[in-house]
C-alpha cells in the first residue's frame, strides 16, 4: 500500500475534489460540500410524497399496505447511508488525507463486497418473515396483501439499493459529493414518470399496481448503481473500482465505525416508535397532532445529513493529514451551523406554530395538541442537531461508541421512561413532551461533552 510519504500532493483526490480541505475557511468548505448531498435529499423526500400520492388511488388498503413497508425500507436505507455507509466514507476519508490512496481504492472495493453481502441479507429476511413482521404491525386482509406484494417488489432490489449507498459514501469520503448528487437527482427523472405509468398502465405498459410502485423504485436503484459503477471504472473517479484480495484489516476500518452507527440508526427508529405508540393513549387528535408536529423534525434531516456529510468527509480528510486541531476546528464549526439551524427552526415553531400546524389542518383540536408537542419540544431542536453533526465527526474520528451511548440514553429517556410515565405512572401529555425534550437535551450535551473530552488521532 502506499506510504504516507506521497499525501496531499497536488493530484491527491482530497485536493482536487475539495481545494480547501486542509487550510482555508472552515465555513465555506462545509457549505461547499454539504450543498449536494442536501440538494439529493430534498429531491428524494419529494420524491417519496409523489410515490405516496400515486399509490393514494389504489384505495386505503394499498396505501396502508405500502405504509406498513415503509419504515422497514427505511431503517434498511439509513443503515446503508448513514450507518455502514458513514463507515466506508470516514475511511476512505482518512485513508485519502493520508495518502494512502491504494488503501482508499481497496476500501472501495471492500465496501462493493459489503453492500452484496448485506443486501441478500435484507432481501432473504423480507422474503423469509416479511408476511409474520407485517401482520405484527396489524395488516390484515387486502393491506397486508399489498404489503407483502410491495414489499417482494422492493426489497428484490436491496442489493442495489445498498451498492448505491455504498458507492455514493465512498465518492463523498474521497471529496466528490457532486457526482452522487448528479445520480440521484437524474435518477428521479426516471422514477417520476415510470412510477404512475407502472402503478396505471399508461401506454404500452400493464397496470401493476402497488408492484409497479415496488418495480419503479427497483428500476431506480439499477440505474443509478450501474451508473455509479461505471463512473467508478472510468479515467476521471477519484476513486477506482480494482477487485483486490480481501483484508480483515479494511473491513475494520469501515465496519468498527459502522456497525456502530448502524445501531445508532436503529435506536432512532426504536424511539419514534415507542413515543408514537406511547402518544396514542391519549386519543386520535393528540395522535394525529403529533403526527402533524413531528414532521418537522424528519424535515431537517436532509440539512443535517448534508452537513452531517461533509463534516465526515473534511474531518477524516484532517485526521489523515494528521491537522488534528483543523479537524476538531471542522466539527465544532458544523457543530454550531447545524445547532443554529435546527434552533432557529425550533425557536419560530414554538413562538408560532401556526406557520406549521395550519398547512396541514383545520380542525382546532388537532391543531392545539400539535402546538403543545412544539411549544415544548421545539426549542430544543438545537440540541439534536449539535449531538447529529457531532456524531458524524465522530465517524470520522473513529470515535463512534460514546455518541451511540448518548443516542441509547436518549431512546431510554425518551422511549422507555416516557411510555413508562405514561402507561405506568399516569403522566399527562404535557409530561411525556417534556420528557421528550430532556432526552434530546440530554443527547447533545453528552454528545458534545464526549467531543470535548476525547483524544483523536
Amino acid at each position: 500500500m502506499n506510504s504516507t510519504s506521497s499525501a496531499q500532493t497536488p493530484s491527491s483526490p482530497s485536493r482536487r475534489n475539495i481545494p480547501h480541505a486542509l487550510s482555508g475557511p472552515v465555513a465555506p468548505a462545509i457549505l461547499r460540500l454539504a450543498a449536494p448531498t442536501v440538494l439529493v435529499l430534498v429531491v428524494q423526500t419529494m420524491v417519496g410524497v409523489a410515490e405516496t400520492y400515486f399509490v393514494s388511488f389504489l384505495g386505503t388498503e394499498a396505501l396502508a399496505g405500502v405504509t406498513l413497508v415503509f419504515p422497514i425500507l427505511m431503517l434498511m436505507q439509513m443503515m446503508a447511508n448513514g450507518g455502514i455507509g458513514g463507515g466506508t466514507a470516514a475511511a476512505i476519508a482518512r485513508a485519502s488525507g493520508a495518502g494512502r490512496h491504494d488503501d482508499a481504492n481497496a476500501l472501495l472495493w471492500h465496501s462493493i463486497v459489503l453492500a452484496c453481502g448485506l443486501g441478500v441479507v435484507f432481501s432473504a429476511v423480507a422474503f423469509m418473515i416479511g408476511s409474520t413482521l407485517y401482520q405484527a404491525m396489524g395488516g390484515t386482509g387486502g393491506t397486508l396483501s399489498a404489503a407483502m406484494t410491495y414489499s417482494m417488489v422492493v426489497f428484490s432490489a436491496s442489493v442495489p439499493i445498498w451498492l448505491t449507498a455504498m458507492m455514493s459514501s465512498a465518492l463523498r469520503g474521497a471529496g466528490n459529493a457532486r457526482f452522487p448528487a448528479m445520480v440521484t437527482i437524474s435518477g428521479t427523472f426516471v422514477l417520476l414518470p415510470l412510477s404512475p405509468t407502472l402503478i396505471f398502465g399508461w401506454g404500452p405498459f400493464p397496470a401493476l399496481g402497488v408492484a409497479g410502485a415496488g418495480l419503479a423504485v427497483a428500476v431506480y436503484y439499477l440505474i443509478t448503481a450501474t451508473w455509479l459503477f461505471v463512473h467508478l471504472r472510468s479515467v476521471g473517479s477519484a476513486l477506482k473500482f480494482r477487485p483486490v484480495p480481501l483484508e480483515r484489516r479494511l473491513f475494520g476500518e469501515i465496519l468498527g465505525v459502522g456497525l456502530l452507527s448502524a445501531i445508532g440508526t436503529i435506536q432512532v427508529n426504536i424511539t419514534v416508535t415507542f413515543v408514537t405508540a406511547t402518544v396514542g393513549h391519549f386519543g386520535t387528535e393528540a395522535l394525529a397532532g403529533y403526527g402533524i408536529a413531528s414532521r418537522l423534525d424528519y424535515l431537517q434531516i436532509p440539512i443535517l445529513f448534508g452537513l452531517g456529510t461533509a463534516i465526515v468527509t473534511l474531518v477524516g480528510i484532517n485526521i489523515g493529514a494528521n491537522q488534528i486541531e483543523r479537524a476538531r476546528k471542522i466539527a465544532w464549526t458544523g457543530a454550531g451551523m447545524a445547532f443554529a439551524f435546527s434552533t432557529t427552526v425550533g425557536l419560530v415553531v414554538a413562538i408560532w406554530p401556526q406557520l406549521w400546524m395550519g398547512l396541514f389542518t383545520d380542525d382546532p383540536d388537532v391543531a392545539a395538541q400539535g402546538a403543545l408537542y412544539l411549544h415544548i419540544v421545539a426549542p430544543f431542536y438545537g440540541a439534536v442537531g449539535l449531538g447529529l453533526a457531532l456524531y458524524f465527526a465522530n465517524q470520522a474520528a473513529k470515535r463512534v461508541f460514546l455518541p451511540v451511548l448518548a443516542g441509547t440514553a436518549r431512546m431510554v429517556v425518551a422511549a422507555f421512561l416516557g411510555w413508562s410515565a405514561v402507561a405506568l405512572w399516569g403522566a399527562n401529555l404535557t409530561q411525556l413532551y417534556w420528557i421528550v425534550a430532556v432526552a434530546a437535551a440530554l443527547y447533545g450535551m453528552l454528545t458534545a461533552f464526549a467531543v470535548y473530552r476525547q483524544t483523536w488521532k
